[in-house]
């Protein structure tokens, strides 16, 4: 092909305009997709609930990467007590390499009590999620099936443990759309690193591009380039857009095979709109002091959650229908007391406040609030290198989730681990079942939110899955 061959010329200066552009719209034209473009390519504007009487519209979606320990947080185990530091030799079924050989048990080091009318068990270092207790579902009969973290985040994320998938936050926009053509519908609060597994952990899989979830930077300028270069005005970029609009309907009218032709200038008409959005939603100044306050806003070590938080119920405020926050480093196979004694302040104040402030304005019961981590931890842990650790392994038998608002079974703790924590074994349902549950709480069927793709309709829950009723208030 010759580059310089007139029939080449317009294409080439074709790219040229679209590069101009994109120097100024940055990489918001690209990630930031529209959940409900009017496009073949997948139109959520016209979707809605299968179960209209379900109580909610949005999910936040909190999740603690690493693993959190059930029998350190919301699951006590007395027995341990009793068997603290008894050694003992694993050398029948195992979960992976780490949990076989020379194991000992460990007992919790925190103390735990109940709380509110529920007597919602919680370990001491929670200080403030007790003030919300009766407002929580804890689920202890969910298991998954990997014990390595990317596979483990694949699973719990998407339903499938090899990525490539679409994941939760992707299947509900395209079941619901989204409530505001401004913003994404799908929103990811990720620290300053991505979790394991990376941005797979949010895509958008074979759904329509517009359903991948946005990440914002915890750092700097959440979203770059949201402001365009000096002496770029919103007129020049608007005039851009349409000349833009014109030169794209003249190509598509000549290929109308190319149907992401028209995702694209959606995607490009959205990051326009978000330059006008983005930095009010975003901005924190007209909070109040009392509002920072609670969320533990410019007090260490919460500062950095507490705004990913308080930044989830604005979002929610403005119609984004699934937001994601990611707190990291749960991964506590040494020195337990320590590393979850560390962690659990920086996500107790904000979880508690973020609770709070949706139920004062009348915005929780249509706010599904998840907690969860990719698995739970073991009763016992290793020896290695010769010596001991209080710490805990992987575990994917065994795992506490809970849940408040939109719909779940407020007050309630539903099923059990056995006397060690090593197993659930009361109301035990994979997690394909939990998905299937979160679909429904939002009014959606897992079995009729379906997309052709490859052949066959696929699903969330991959073949199917069953409604875990009791956690549906």
């Amino acid at each position: 092909m010759n580059p310089n061959s007139p029939q080449n010329g317009p294409m080439f200066a074709r790219r040229d305009f679209l590069y101009s552009l994109t120097a100024s719209l940055g990489p918001v034209a690209f990630s930031s997709m529209l959940a409900q473009a009017a496009s073949e390519q997948g139109s959520t504007a016209s979707r809605g609930p299968h179960f209209p009487e379900a109580k909610a519209k949005h999910c936040i979606f909190l999740y603690m990467e690493g693993g959190p320990s059930h029998v350190d947080t919301f699951d006590p185990k007395p027995k341990l007590s009793e068997l603290h530091m008894q050694e003992f030799q694993r050398n029948g079924e195992r979960q992976s390499a780490m949990s076989s050989g020379k194991r000992y048990y460990v007992e919790s080091p925190f103390k735990f009590a109940k709380h509110g009318e529920s007597g919602a068990d919680m370990c001491d270092r929670w200080e403030h999620l007790p003030q919300v207790a009766d407002e929580l579902c804890f689920y202890r009969g969910c298991q998954v099936e990997s014990v390595n973290h990317p596979t483990a985040n694949y699973h719990v994320n998407t339903g499938n443990r090899f990525g490539g998938d679409p994941s939760i936050g992707a299947w509900v926009t395209y079941g619901l759309g989204s409530e505001n053509s401004d913003l994404p519908g799908f929103i990811v609060l990720p620290e300053l690193a991505f979790p394991q597994g990376g941005a797979a952990n949010w895509s958008n899989g074979y759904l329509p591009t517009a359903l991948q979830g946005t990440p914002l930077r915890s750092k700097g300028s959440p979203i770059l380039d949201i402001a365009p270069p000096a002496g770029i005005s919103r007129e020049h970029q608007r005039k851009n857009l349409d000349y833009l609009q014109e030169v794209n309907a003249r190509l598509a009218a000549r290929h109308p095979e190319h149907a992401d032709l028209a995702a694209r200038m959606q995607n490009y008409e959205l990051a326009f709109r978000m330059q006008t959005q983005v930095p009010e939603v975003l901005s924190l100044d007209n909070e109040t002091q009392q509002t920072l306050d609670n969320y533990g806003i410019d007090q260490q070590p919460t500062d950095n959650f507490g705004r990913r938080c308080l930044l989830a119920r604005k979002l929610v405020e403005k119609g984004v229908r699934f937001v994601q926050v990611y707190a990291s480093t749960w991964d506590s196979h040494d020195y337990i007391a320590k590393a979850h004694g560390a962690l659990i302040p920086t996500v107790d104040k904000p979880i508690a406040a973020l609770i709070a402030d949706l139920k004062e304005r009348d915005l929780l019961d249509e706010t599904l609030i998840v907690w969860m981590g990719e698995f739970g931890r073991t009763p016992d842990n290793g020896v290695r290198g010769g010596g001991l650790a209080y710490g805990r392994d992987h575990n994917p038998n065994a795992m506490t989730v809970w849940m408040a608002g939109g719909g779940c079974k407020a007050g309630h703790t539903i099923g059990a681990t056995d006397e060690l924590g090593a197993t659930a074994v009361e109301n035990v349902h994979h997690i394909r079942d939990f998905h299937v549950t979160l679909l429904r709480l939002l009014g959606l069927d897992d079995n009729k939110l379906t997309y052709y793709h490859a052949g066959r309709f696929k699903q969330l829950s991959q073949f199917g899955g069953q409604v875990i009723s009791e956690l549906i208030g």
